[in-house]
Parts: C-alpha cells; sequence; structure tokens
C-alpha cells in the first residue's frame, strides 16, 4: 500500500512528538552532536502518518520530520470509534497487537502506540508491544497493523460479493 497523494495545505493536521533522540558521531576534533525526532500527524479521521527528522538543532529536527510525516499519509480502516478486527502489526524487532474494544473502553496504549491511534482518530481500542519497545519500530509496527485493516466493504468488493454476504 503506496502512501496517499494528498494536498495537506488544506487539512486540518495535528502532529503529536513521539520521541526525540540525541546521536553523537565521533571525529578527530571531537564529539558532533545531532538529534532524530519521530512525530505522528494525523486528521482524527482515518488519516495518520509518521515521519523521522535529523538535525544539528531539535526545532529543525521536528519541522524535518512533520515534512516527512505528511509525505506517508494513510488511510485507515475505521469502524466507529474502533477498529474492524484485531490485527497484529510487524516492523523489523518491533510487533504490535491491536485489539478492537467497545465503545467507552478508551485507548489502551503506551505512548508511541496511544500517539498514532489518537492520530488516527481511534477511540477505543487494547493494543500491546509485543517485543521491541524501541519508539521507531513501534510505531512503524502499529502503523503496518492499521495499513492492514479492512471493513466489510473492502473485503466483499475483493471478493466480488455484496457485504451482506461476507458478514454471515
Amino acid at each position: 500500500m503506496t502512501p496517499l497523494k494528498i494536498d495537506t495545505t488544506n487539512l486540518e493536521l495535528q502532529e503529536r512528538l513521539v520521541a526525540v533522540n540525541r546521536v553523537s558521531k565521533t571525529v578527530k576534533g571531537g564529539r558532533v552532536m545531532k538529534l532524530a525526532a519521530l512525530v505522528v500527524v494525523g486528521d482524527g479521521n482515518g488519516l495518520v502518518g509518521y515521519g523521522l527528522g535529523k538535525a544539528k538543532e531539535t526545532p529543525d529536527a521536528i519541522r524535518k520530520a512533520i515534512a516527512d510525516a505528511k509525505k506517508n499519509l494513510y488511510k485507515v480502516s475505521i469502524e466507529g470509534t474502533t477498529i474492524p478486527h484485531e490485527v497484529i502489526g510487524k516492523f523489523g524487532a518491533g510487533e504490535v497487537l491491536l485489539k478492537p474494544a467497545p465503545e467507552g473502553t478508551g485507548v489502551i496504549a503506551g505512548g508511541a502506540v496511544r500517539a498514532v491511534m489518537e492520530m488516527a482518530g481511534i477511540r477505543d481500542i487494547r493494543t500491546k508491544c509485543l517485543r521491541s519497545n524501541n519508539p521507531q519500530n513501534v510505531v512503524a509496527a502499529a502503523m503496518e497493523g492499521l495499513k492492514q485493516l479492512r471493513n466489510a466493504e473492502q473485503v466483499a468488493k475483493l471478493r466480488g460479493k455484496a457485504a451482506e454476504e461476507i458478514q454471515g
């Protein structure tokens, strides 16, 4: 699934800083410090993306991460306030379990996954990070899980049937 080519100028996108990582490189003259920022953006209505930005200063890294996130937006299948079905998203060593929850449950998730779910507009969900807790891998795994989601209409269209036939 490729990112959607969306004109972000007229969208009301919210931004959430997930993590800032300071890295250093040792050179002949000493250590050179740089920062990497991980940002999640979304419209709170099924459109979500994440980006990574690197720079010498924090604000520049965040600005670059936001620009990267806006280039990588995906439309997510949402059913009411939750997701249509259970799914496991995998990316690198990160693995995230996403389970639908009844209305009123809220977002039961860790920091990195919580940011993705809230930016996507999912208000009731249970999640669990199964392997890595590295924010970059966890956010990417959560996004992979959201990309796998299909509602009844999408599955019916793929199979050439009506949605009522699929739901039984």
